[in-house]
């Protein structure tokens, strides 16, 4: 290269001394010495700063691939081919091979990865070739097992989950996962991850899922689906799936009220769902500055089949944080929002489907994630927005006689549009021993709403109407982040809420995973 070119140049220009030359080396002279280093310097220097300024052209000429015993070396080539092709200085070759460091070594099947620049063919002046040298996986073979939690359901579930790596030896990924919570939840899934499939740039998924979900509590129905989930387009802020879902909404309750027991039955759900993403944050547990945008669209009743739902659901969220200036403070605010509404022939006649709108509360910070308009701190799971009254089925006292004084309680319905926004202000605390653990204080203001949108609602909707009947909370708490988690330990106070809503001012245990 280049560089090596001149670097031999100066030896040949500046050969060394020979002491026999000029008799007794005591006799040289300091100041020839000195010079002979002070040349050196200057060489290095306008050397680095040749390489610094991205001055020294250079060229790819081959890429070598060793260590790839099962994986295929088309696979690692065309993850890296671009990087290298558009290197035309050393300075870029440097980072293209850091790059594609980074890249090899997110395919998982790789237990190492190195790559050595080195000069290309003598009679091909500025060229490089790049040596790839790979360390498959020793046990393709991995799993792990573990309890998590939700903390906005505040449940607990076991989960598992066994993966084969790199079994055809093009990057695949094979899993099998079984979660079961103690709310009675189960999910039980298979699927595969391609980086790669033939032309395609981007990476392909497919998974098959059974899961079954007890909502009895809140809402009266069991829900049961069986479903297929292809990935078609991921790359960066920009994610493309498909959905087919056999879905089943039961009540082994017999309680559901009016608005529930309409939902009950089988339906298919094939849709196609969009998400785009962009997160400029400095940090995602305690985010002092830069920005954050969310966007979901969910088109269902992409098929024939009169049992498909149909029905357009669109989710935006905004963050933003502005660092402060004591304490090293900074200002979270967000605002989020959707809806989704039916549609087709007859939709003004149709009510969208239960399981896909919008249920507001829980003990998950609005702070950290993106998960659209859901977190109202103070409130409950589901605890606020339309409800309905189960169905009243006396029970019999001891003496034979029927009890009507007992409440059946009322089922959740959800919304078809939600709004939430927050403002959160964070600081450090005075104690040395606290700034030192990364534990700091922190204030915030929550507000939401939610309504349905039903046919014979819709005409009767307004802003003002939904203005009126915004539900708010604020208060003040202790942030103990970890490497897994933020914990936050609040004083909450209702502001304002409504009947049947499941709002209260107290001490509130939050858990939110980044």
């Amino acid at each position: 290269m280049a560089a090596d070119q001149e670097l031999q140049r100066r030896s040949v220009e500046h050969p060394p001394e020979d002491p026999e030359a000029h008799g007794n080396p005591e006799d040289d002279d300091d100041e020839e010495v000195d010079d002979d280093d002070e040349e050196e310097e200057e060489a290095s220097n306008e050397l680095l700063g040749r390489l610094s300024d991205g001055t020294v052209r250079v060229r790819v000429h081959d890429v070598v691939i060793r260590g790839n015993v099962v994986t295929k070396e088309s696979i690692i080539e065309a993850e890296v081919a671009d990087l290298f092709r558009s290197v035309s200085t050393l300075k870029e070759l440097v980072q293209a091979a850091a790059t594609a460091n980074a890249m090899l070594r997110q395919l998982g099947i790789f237990d190492s990865v190195s790559i050595t620049l080195d000069a290309g063919p003598p009679e091909l002046t500025d060229t490089a070739n790049v040596v790839i040298q790979l360390v498959e996986a020793k046990n393709p073979l991995t799993g792990d097992i573990g309890i998590y939690t939700r903390p906005e359901a505040r449940t607990w579930t076991l989960e598992g989950s066994l993966k084969r790596k790199n079994y055809f030896g093009y990057g695949d990924i094979w899993d099998a996962s079984l979660a079961y919570g103690w709310d009675q939840t189960t999910e039980l899934g298979v699927g595969v991850y391609l980086p790669r499939f033939r032309v395609l740039s981007s990476p392909l998924s497919a998974r098959i899922s059974l899961l079954t979900q007890d909502w009895l509590k809140f809402s009266s129905y069991k829900e049961h689906l069986l479903g297929l989930s292809l990935g078609l387009f991921s790359k960066r802020e920009h994610d493309l799936s498909y959905n087919l879902t056999w879905r089943a909404l039961a009540d082994p309750s017999q309680m559901a009220s009016k608005s529930v027991r309409r939902q009950l039955g089988h339906s298919l759900l094939s849709s196609i769902k969009y998400t785009f993403k962009v997160d400029h944050r400095d940090s995602f547990l305690r985010p002092r500055t830069g920005y954050a945008f969310l966007s979901t669209t969910q088109i269902a009743g992409l098929g024939p089949d009169s049992k498909s739902v149909r029905f357009l659901r669109q989710e935006f969220d905004l963050r933003g944080a502005l660092p402060l200036d004591f304490y090293n403070a900074a200002l979270n605010v967000g605002v989020s929002a959707g809806f989704v509404m039916p549609w087709g022939r007859g939709f003004m006649n149709n009510c969208s489907p239960l399981p896909d709108r919008f249920f507001m509360g829980g003990h998950s910070s609005p702070v950290c994630t993106l998960a659209g308009p859901t977190s109202l701190l103070g409130f409950k799971f589901r605890g606020l927005g339309p409800t309905d009254s189960r169905r009243h089925i006396p029970s019999r006292t001891g003496s034979g006689s029927e009890d009507s004084t007992a409440s059946p309680g009322r089922d959740v319905l959800g919304g078809d549009i939600a709004v939430t926004a927050f403002a959160d202000v964070s600081f450090d605390l005075p104690l040395k021993l606290f700034r030192e653990a990364g534990i700091h204080g922190h204030a915030f203001v929550c507000v939401g709403n939610l309504a349905k949108l039903l046919p014979q609602e819709l005409k009767s909707f307004s802003l003002h109407k939904f203005r009126e009947t915004v539900r708010s909370s604020a208060g003040f708490g202790l942030i103990i982040p970890t490497k897994l988690f933020r914990m936050e330990i609040n004083y909450c106070y209702i502001l304002k809420q409504f009947e049947h809503d499941q709002g209260k001012t107290g001490i509130q245990f939050n858990f939110s995973s980044p």
